[in-house]
């Protein structure tokens, strides 16, 4: 996925204003659990917020702060090492 170069949203689909959860997870790179890890990690504050994620769907904002946690968790644990 490419950044647009005014904006930071993604820009594979520049017309496009709702994505469905597994729409999210491929444009951000990512498995549809790993999305759902995320947004437990850092966005749901309840389990009912949980509970909504698989039928919630994602406005390009939205991509772009998954993006950025996203990558704040890679740079926080380098590929090939052990947890």
């Amino acid at each position: 996925m490419t950044l647009g170069t005014n904006t930071g949203t993604p820009d594979s689909n520049a017309n496009k204003t709702q994505y469905s959860e597994p729409e999210a997870a491929q444009e951000l790179g990512v498995t549809v659990e790993q999305l759902r890890a995320l947004i437990r990690s850092h966005i749901a504050q309840s389990e009912e917020d949980l509970n909504h994620v698989a039928v919630a769907t994602f406005h390009p904002s939205d991509l772009l702060v998954l993006k950025i946690l996203a990558g704040s968790l890679t740079k926080a644990t380098p590929v090939g090492s052990a947890e």
